[in-house]
């Protein structure tokens, strides 16, 4: 099994920037963004641009038959996924190999109800520090993938290596998990608590890097997820916390995570897949959890008044 034609549905911060990279290692004939009309046509007359270089990436019309990824990457905003899922529909054959870098939990089983489980690696990717202003993509740190399967069988395991085949030749910076479920967790920890306290605190990646009200927020809810974690049998630990406190220490402090560029351009955030994802879990297990209940109803007042 190998990976050779590779398609992307998002061309947000993180499409741009990974399609950028894999573009320049591949060529722009094996690397491609599937899209509807609209958006092409747009991407053709104002450009897109990554790091000040303008990109020059293949567009592909989500109408074209015949012609299925070996790797399809979803790199959409979590409240774009159902029509992504849509959009790519004529990209996915039996032998496509599925990955998603959404934040959050849900995402590869929402994929996987339509296209198959058997389908996906599951991955995180984090210690990246990419803003997309309008057409502009800025990124000064990369991050790595975390990828991993959590079904022990020869299909995934040959999926899994044809992926790691993949990113040793296009120089993609990962790691691979043992434990894949517990790092996408632990991830969701950590956009729980840094994506929500300085969109609130209105702020950066420095907002939370010192002591104050933001960073102990920040903590707080975090964890409040490591508790549900334990209750749906995942691992996350202390270690886990400490781990990625220390990563946001490292991030550029004048960075900002996606929920925080939402809200600047007053688009509506992921406060669902964060706070409302928290509070829908807590509610299965009878549990409270004040600190993603309040962050909720803060952020839902401040995405009130947005015009």
């Amino acid at each position: 099994m190998e990976i050779k034609k590779i398609t992307i549905v998002g061309m947000g911060a993180l499409g741009v920037m990974y399609g950028d990279h894999l573009t320049g290692k591949l060529g722009i004939e094996l690397v491609e963004f599937v899209a509807n009309k609209d958006r092409i046509n747009k991407f053709k007359k104002e450009g897109i641009f990554c790091n000040g270089r303008s990109c020059d990436f293949t567009l592909t019309d989500e109408e074209e038959k015949g012609k299925p990824a070996d790797l399809l990457i979803f790199a959409v905003k979590a409240t774009g996924l159902e029509s992504a899922i849509q959009t790519v529909r004529n990209k996915v054959s039996k032998n496509t190999i599925i990955m998603s870098v959404l934040n959050g939990i849900s995402s590869e089983e929402i994929i996987g109800e339509v296209y198959g489980t058997e389908k996906i690696i599951h991955c995180v990717v984090q210690g990246m520090d990419v803003i997309k202003s309008n057409n502009k993509v800025t990124h000064s740190q990369f991050g790595q993938f975390c990828i991993g399967i959590a079904e022990e069988n020869d299909d995934k395991k040959q999926k899994l290596q044809a992926v790691v085949d993949l990113f040793n030749k296009v120089e993609m910076p990962y790691t691979l998990e043992k434990d894949i479920i517990r790092r996408v967790w632990s991830k969701f920890m950590l956009n729980v608590g840094v994506n929500q306290a300085v969109m609130i605190y209105k702020g950066t990646y420095g907002t939370v890097q010192k002591p104050g009200k933001a960073r102990d927020l920040m903590q707080n809810a975090m964890k409040e997820v490591i508790t549900l974690a334990q209750k749906e049998h995942v691992n996350v630990t202390q270690e886990d916390f400490d781990g990625y406190v220390q990563l946001i220490d490292q991030m550029n402090p004048s960075g900002m995570p996606s929920m925080r560029q939402d809200g600047l351009a007053q688009r509506k955030s992921e406060i669902e897949l964060f706070a409302g994802t928290v509070i829908a879990l807590a509610n299965k297990h009878n549990i409270d959890v004040p600190v993603n209940k309040k962050i909720y109803e803060i952020v839902m007042e401040m995405e009130s008044k947005y015009k």
